[in-house]
């Protein structure tokens, strides 16, 4: 078999599709590329037996074949190419032979029959999405999934879609967003909990764009298919926590303050902060936001003053500094709202702007004890 490419098209294609393989394998043949010609198409397909994603390509040829080819050797020597048409040809020696302006290449490849088949979704049901508003969804809630092993709900987030609207949602048990378009409706209602890895390659393929995106889902699966894209994964086993319920719903004290302001006051602060808990200490009073940090065993301690507009109780109440720099970080909002009532219960923060019609986002932070 005998096909014609251009080398910075075929590179592109490739390094995204190489997101999926991992650095060890158990099974030798995941370390190559699936290359599936049919004519003037190539499909070409990654796996690690989770997900598989797979593209097809515009070439050149008449011919027919399977093969599978070395990944990270293809990687490394199309890195290198200028911009030039490459004629791959498969020999009888059980090696493919790239030829270029300036020199010819040739690889072992092994047989593509040996490449795991990618499942098929059966009986699925589905939903249409623009790709930007996946990817952001994805953005906006990734952050806050869990890296327990004994908790592998809490490992991936959580789609949960209705006739009402389209909600996200991720915990690893001390912090929770939730991720909510109105905007977009589903024809019936679905759940399922996706892993994070497949949903890494799609926010870096799909951030910005306006390609209609098909996701396909049944118990066990889930595809998404897009442009000449496919992806399919295994969904995380399990029933995920009740959020609804760990979301205060009374909380009569709110704050509102400037987010990069605050972000940038925590992030200070926090610095002389213990190492271990990494807590920062909120103390409010009429329009004063006092944020502290202190490190006894190392006699350190900062403490900043910021105005904000405070309607509520006079209240001290203890924070993860990692936990609220994260969330303030993944906000594009000018100003931001802290909604609490006790300073054992948890914290709310929402955007006050910059959100889409129908777009809304909450982010739940437990509090830490203080200790006085």
């Amino acid at each position: 078999m005998k096909f014609i490419v251009s080398s910075s098209y075929l590179l592109k294609q490739l390094q995204v599709l190489g997101g999926v393989i991992n650095n060890s394998n158990t099974l030798p043949i995941l370390d190559n590329f699936l290359f599936e010609l049919d004519n003037n198409s190539l499909h070409v397909s990654a796996s690690d037996l989770e997900t598989t994603m797979s593209a097809k390509l515009d070439v050149e040829s008449s011919d027919t074949g399977i093969i599978a080819v070395p990944a990270k050797l293809l990687l490394e020597t199309l890195k290198t190419f200028p911009e030039q048409p490459l004629t791959f040809v498969v020999g009888d020696n059980n090696t493919i032979e790239i030829s270029s302006n300036h020199g010819k290449y040739a690889l072992a490849y092994a047989d593509g029959e040996e490449f795991p088949k990618a499942v098929e979704v059966e009986d699925p049901s589905a939903t249409n999405l623009l790709g930007d508003i996946l990817a952001t969804a994805i953005s906006k809630t990734i952050f806050a999934t869990g890296n327990d092993d004994l908790r592998p709900v809490m490992s991936g987030v959580f789609f949960q879609f209705s006739t009402e609207g389209l909600t996200f949602v991720a915990t690893d048990a001390h912090k929770l967003v939730k991720y909510t378009r109105e905007d977009v409706k589903a024809s019936q209602a679905a759940e399922f909990i996706m892993p994070k890895k497949p949903l890494n390659l799609l926010k870096g393929i799909l951030a910005g764009s306006e390609t209609e995106v098909l996701i396909e889902y049944n118990d066990s699966n889930a595809k998404f298919t897009f442009d000449d894209t496919q992806l399919i994964c295994r969904l995380i086993d399990g029933k995920y926590p009740n959020y609804e319920a760990v979301i205060p719903k009374e909380n009569p004290n709110k704050l509102t303050i400037s987010r990069v302001q605050f972000l940038n006051s925590v992030r200070r602060v926090s610095i002389f902060s213990n190492k271990t808990t990494h807590q920062v200490r909120l103390k409010i009073a009429g329009a004063e936001l006092n944020i502290s940090a202190e490190d006894i065993d190392y006699s350190n301690k900062a403490e900043e003053r910021l105005t904000c507009d405070y309607q509520g109780d006079d209240m001290q109440i203890g924070f993860n500094s990692r936990f609220l720099s994260e969330m303030l970080n993944n906000l594009n909002t000018d100003d931001v709202q802290l909604e609490m009532s006790l300073p054992n219960r948890a914290g709310i923060l929402t955007p006050t702007d910059g959100l889409d019609e129908g777009e809304s986002v909450t982010m739940l932070v437990m509090p830490v004890m203080l200790n006085s």
